[in-house]
């Protein structure tokens, strides 16, 4: 094996691997090792991803099973929604699927969050496994069990909390990444460090010239940096109650842009756009300073990350923020800093405050 596994766990409720790996060559052992082979499956992918990858991991799944189907979906977050999830639960009810088979979500976040919310809800929550092969996926949305589709204009409004059995992850896949996906993962992996550590935060910084290589060896330390970070507020608050809020950083008014947008823009790109808002937000009360704004903001555009988007309205960013699913009794839970590295939920941000940080990014 390339690592050691590492496991996500929560006494009681969940426990469950996650594999480093640089091929699909371990996989039938993996859901061996984990009580998974003899199972029926479906591989689910979408149409980037499953001429690259779905016949060498079908290879392998057919190693430890007799039937392993596949459905391939139209690439994009435009396919995010529940006409996409009604076309599975038709493939899975087709081929027989039952409560014992296992989804196997092959590709980026839209893959694994449309994949888990649809084995969350066919027949009522059936086993599912990720094989993330983004860079983003990788250190952000494979773990954790959140799960969801796109309804309308609304993002990641119907979704599920539903566990994986493991997550596979396969490094050599981010080779065959385009930088613009590439520099998505990178604003995640940047949001992580400016959470909760900012060590994490300035090594990412610093080695910007060989991260950018997509060198292997810096790739898997930082990805196994972030799986730890999260696998631990997972394990402390699965079900976003608290202290897991604090992983949607950047992602308030970064969600607003996106959908704004059209998905015009990549997630990743709009969750570094947040963290601009964020950072501009903190320095009006006094949490950042001057230099460390401009930290944040350099720190995206060593990875080719937009600061700011063209073309939208202060106030449509505004009226779509305050549509966020994470509103609570008609406040916004707003993720703060204070400093690079340290982080809070707040509850009482006005709108005059959004506004100083929708401002930050519009041009």
């Amino acid at each position: 094996m390339a690592e050691e596994k590492l496991l996500v766990k929560r006494d009681g409720e969940f426990c469950y691997p996650i594999y480093f790996e640089n091929d699909f060559s371990f996989l039938s052992q993996a859901l061996t090792d984990e009580g998974l082979a003899g199972k029926s499956m479906c591989i689910v992918s979408d149409s980037t991803v499953a001429p690259l990858y779905a016949d060498q991991v079908k290879a392998e799944l057919l190693k430890v099973s007799d039937h392993v189907c596949q459905f391939t979906f139209p690439a994009g977050e435009a396919h995010k929604n529940l006409d996409t999830v009604q076309d599975l639960f038709q493939c899975l009810i087709e081929n027989g699927l039952d409560r014992k088979s296992l989804v196997v979500a092959l590709g980026g976040g839209v893959t694994g969050d449309l994949s888990g919310f649809g084995a969350a809800a066919y027949l009522r929550g059936i086993d599912f496994i990720q094989i993330p092969t983004t860079l983003l996926a990788q250190v952000d949305s494979s773990v954790g069990g959140k799960t969801g589709v796109d309804f309308r204009q609304f993002k990641n409004m119907v979704g599920a909390f539903h566990q994986p059995r493991l997550v596979y992850m396969n490094m050599a896949t981010l080779q065959s990444l385009p930088e613009r996906e590439f520099g998505c993962g990178m604003g995640e992996i940047l949001k992580t460090g400016l959470i909760c550590d900012k060590g994490f935060f300035d090594f990412v910084c610093a080695n910007y010239k060989v991260i950018r290589t997509m060198d292997p060896e810096m790739l898997a330390v930082m990805i196994r940096k972030c799986c730890a970070i999260k696998a631990g507020v997972v394990e402390r608050d699965p079900k976003e109650q608290g202290e897991r809020a604090l992983l949607n950083l950047g992602h308030t008014i970064g969600h607003a842009v996106e959908k704004l947008m059209n998905f015009n823009l990549l997630h990743g790109q709009c969750v570094g756009i947040g963290l601009v808002a964020a950072a501009a937000i903190s320095r009006e009360r006094g949490l950042l300073t001057n230099g460390e704004y401009e930290q944040i903001c350099h720190s995206l555009e060593l990875y080719n990350l937009p600061l700011y988007v063209e073309g939208l309205s202060p106030m449509d960013i505004l009226a779509a923020t305050k549509k966020d699913k994470k509103m609570e009794q008609g406040q916004i839970k707003f993720i703060l800093m204070d400093g690079l590295g340290k982080t809070f939920i707040d509850k009482t941000v006005t709108d005059q405050e959004l506004l100083v940080g929708i401002h930050a990014i519009c041009r």
